[in-house]
């Protein structure tokens, strides 16, 4: 693995990829040296969403970001199958594999923390913590009732998908990345961070055809390990509820707040999250 420190936010550090015994092939970049920190993006995203967190905590950890399939930059020839969360999940247990580090601090998303929640519940030996920022994915409604999402929330995600496979990127992206965040985050994003959304805009339409797996009692309180539960403080409600229900079901838990941040946490408040997370997983070793 190459040593390399990623400090612009959203640069485009020079990546490796890692054959996988799938066959496939997946990018990464990684820097520092220890106990490997394993980042999960969520959509619209890659790597490059994580420079912030391994430029600081680089210093302490061997922190890996990973591409996942049909993410930028793997191309049509790498993504192979179908898109899907369980495709992501056997991806990324092939990857930790292919590390030879044993157990990893796994640290997810967004979607990249349902990923990371159903890795951990899939191949417990290959996590040895768990964060999970702003989960998605729907709650166990219980008393047999199937989950989903709110209606609305559906039914805006129809509207963005037909955007997008209409041409009108930035309108399609403007719509989403708002509804996960708060209004006028798009506008108020860096080039760069919009750039990075164009680039992985293809996946979104793919991604809602693909709905998430819901959270559980049973499912979270298999989870064996120590967890990190963190919300931002502004965050969309689905967010914060996720949080707060998997907080009473995780057994070894931490719960935690981003004051003043949103859905992009890490991005916006990078030094409270990275405060969290290497506490959080330096505590572990």
């Amino acid at each position: 693995m190459n040593a390399r420190v990623n400090s612009p936010i959203f640069a485009v550090p020079e990546p490796s990829f890692a054959s996988l015994p799938s066959g496939q092939r997946m990018a990464y970049v990684a820097s520092g040296a220890g106990e490997p920190l394993v980042f999960v993006h969520g959509s619209l995203c890659d790597y490059r969403y994580w420079n912030a967190q391994t430029a600081a905590l680089s210093k302490h950890f061997l922190c890996v970001s990973v591409s996942l399939g049909h993410y930028w930059p793997n191309d049509a020839a790498d993504a192979q199958g179908a898109f899907s969360w369980e495709a992501h999940v056997a991806e990324l247990a092939e990857f930790i594999g292919v590390l030879h580090s044993g157990p990893v601090h796994l640290v997810g998303h967004s979607r990249g923390a349902c990923v990371a929640f159903q890795l951990a519940r899939a191949h417990p030996a290959l996590v040895k913590t768990l964060t999970l920022a702003d989960p998605g994915g729907p709650l166990d409604a219980g008393d047999g009732v199937e989950a989903a999402l709110p209606p609305a929330t559906l039914a805006l995600r129809e509207q963005v998908a037909t955007l997008i496979d209409d041409g009108a990127l930035e309108a399609g992206l403007e719509m989403f990345v708002d509804s996960v965040s708060m209004p006028g985050i798009w506008r108020r994003s860096s080039p760069a961070f919009r750039g990075m959304a164009l680039a992985n805009a293809a996946t979104l339409p793919k991604q809602f055809r693909d709905p998430l797996p819901a959270y559980s009692r049973a499912a979270a309180g298999a989870i064996a390990y120590p967890t990190l539960l963190i919300a931002g403080e502004k965050s969309p409600r689905m967010y914060r509820d996720n949080v707060e229900r998997l907080a009473g079901w995780i057994g070894q838990v931490d719960k935690r707040t981003v004051a003043g941040a949103s859905h992009g946490m890490n991005v916006t408040h990078p030094a409270s999250f990275n405060r969290l997370v290497q506490a959080f997983a330096g505590a572990a070793r």
